[in-house]
């Protein structure tokens, strides 16, 4: 997969339905400002618990986004990977699978980052 191709085509799409619906776009991005603020976790922590709800419920582009999110706020490959362990858990198979999807987001979105944590 591109993850790059996938985010750009996602982000054309809710950019139509925005303009179709802009009411629901403006309450989801209210709503997604309102729970990312840094509070008792830090926003790498809370992108770090969107990914793997992400992973979980086998959303592809939620990984996307999180996972450059997640990285953008600090999080290294390590911080994914730990991730997707914990999100394999709680899912099973299908987590597992889409956890090895957001491993290989990372690397193609976030090319200069190594195996180091953070």
């Amino acid at each position: 997969m591109d993850w790059k191709s996938q985010l750009e085509d996602t982000s054309g799409a809710l950019a139509t339905f925005r303009a179709a619906r802009p009411e629901t776009g403006a309450g989801f991005t209210a709503l997604y400002r309102a729970s990312m603020n840094e509070g008792a976790m830090s926003l790498r922590e809370k992108e770090l618990v969107a990914l793997g709800i992400g992973i979980s419920k086998q959303c592809v582009d939620c990984i996307g986004f999180h996972v450059q999110g997640a990285a953008k706020a600090g999080a290294s490959r390590d911080d994914i990977a730990d991730t997707i362990s914990v999100a394999v858990v709680m899912g099973g198979g299908p987590a597992y699978m889409y956890g090895v999807k957001a491993l290989e987001a990372f690397d193609q979105l976030i090319p200069h980052e190594t195996s180091h944590s953070g």
